[in-house]
């Protein structure tokens, strides 16, 4: 029993190191690599602009093929109306 319990304890201490050494990696790879982000700032805000355009440029896009769907579908739903109102009708009557 006592075998037992230090083998658990053994592995929760190797959990413990284990998440130690992970949270120690993250500190440091945050650390080293914020100057690598204060060196690169100026390429993103120049790049800012440009990828403002090209969002929008696909939201517009994206609203036009909408548009064009809904244009097409919408005289296809009217006539389908059109000719099922009258089945329609007589379902209603004859039953």
């Amino acid at each position: 029993m006592f075998a037992l319990m230090m083998l658990l304890l053994m592995f929760g201490a190797g959990i413990v190191v284990l998440a130690v050494a992970a949270v120690l990696l993250k500190v440091v790879l945050r650390v080293a690599l914020f100057p690598l982000k204060l060196v690169l700032l100026p390429l993103k805000l120049l790049f800012l602009p440009v990828i403002a355009l090209v969002l929008f440029i696909k939201l517009v896009v994206l609203f036009s093929v909408g548009v064009v769907v809904f244009a097409v579908l919408l005289p296809l739903l009217i006539l389908l109306v059109v000719v099922a109102v009258p089945f329609l009708f007589l379902a209603a009557v004859t039953s």
